[in-house]
């Protein structure tokens, strides 16, 4: 961290301290809670060995590993067991919203994405940060040297939102840019048209990557706490609107609901991990007990 101090204002560090503080916390709260190595199974097909098959060169089979089991393995390389990652940032204006809590969207993928970035390094997994408005806006090349950790906190603290809300477009040029199969990680309020936003995530995952959406919604666009005559303004647009609270309460819970349900069913469909999130969920907790239930799967 001291060459990245050497070129940032003392509240910038400052602020990336309590970025790398919070990403270890998030690793060593999972592994504790793991009691063994949690990397395994994070990758898309992290294994020492796998089976041999047509085309394998013989040298390359694990004698005492058939010796155990009778079966022929071949020991995997590096560049099969690693998997590059991208962190994908929706930088989309509505992201800067917190209605009671202490993190706006924006700032809980922020930890997100330190923390999973922070993971993949420490499996010496290369990853990238990319983010997006209505376009892509910047994009941090995967390494997986100790130092990328302090160039994506570097980046995350000097990130703005502004602009409206556009997946489609960004999601197909990013898909136009990636050569070799990824994993993406997706962070987003996923505030546009269901169909458009699922069409362009399969597209990623019809390319062959791994994807993951992080759905991260405030506490009160889940949950709708609000009571008698309120003022509800689009951030992007500007618009505003007189409503009573009482009145729609319940049907604005439904269409949220049906909301979330239309994405995770889509993304279900085309084996994309969908993870829904509010600002309210403790954010390790959250990536905590998801990664636990990725690593079963695997």
């Amino acid at each position: 961290m001291v060459a990245v101090e050497q070129y940032l204002k003392p509240e910038l560090a400052a602020q990336i301290k309590r970025l790398d503080l919070r990403a270890q916390m998030v690793v060593k709260g999972f592994l504790q809670g793991m009691h063994s190595s949690p990397f395994h199974g994070f990758s898309v097909e992290f294994s020492e060995h796998r089976l041999y098959t047509p085309g394998d060169d013989p040298k390359d089979i694990d004698w005492q590993a058939y010796a155990k089991t009778e079966r022929y393995y071949v020991k995997k390389f590096e560049a099969e067991t690693n998997i590059t990652g991208y962190i994908v940032m929706d930088l989309s204006q509505s992201m800067d919203y917190t209605y009671r809590q202490k993190l706006t969207k924006f700032d809980y993928c922020v930890c997100l994405a330190a923390a999973l970035s922070y993971l993949m390094l420490m499996q010496q997994d290369p990853v990238g940060l990319v983010t997006f408005d209505k376009k892509i806006k910047a994009n941090l090349q995967p390494k997986s040297k100790r130092s990328q950790f302090a160039a994506i906190l570097s980046q995350l603290t000097k990130l703005k939102v502004a602009g409206e809300t556009e997946l489609k477009a960004p999601l197909l040029q990013l898909a136009s840019m990636l050569r070799h199969r990824s994993l993406i990680m997706l962070m987003s309020d996923l505030l546009a048209d269901v169909d458009p936003t699922l069409d362009a995530i399969r597209v990623l995952k019809h390319a062959g990557h791994d994807v993951i959406v992080f759905h991260v919604l405030d506490e009160a666009e889940v949950a709708f706490p609000f009571q008698g005559l309120v003022q509800l303004e689009d951030p992007e647009t500007g618009d505003s609107m007189s409503v009573n609270a009482d009145d729609i309460g319940n049907e604005y819970r439904e269409n949220i609901q049906r909301f979330r349900e239309q994405l995770k069913k889509g993304c279900n469909e085309s084996k994309i991990d969908y993870v829904p999130l509010d600002t309210s969920m403790p954010y390790d907790k959250a990536i905590t007990e998801y990664l636990i239930s990725r690593r079963n799967r695997f």
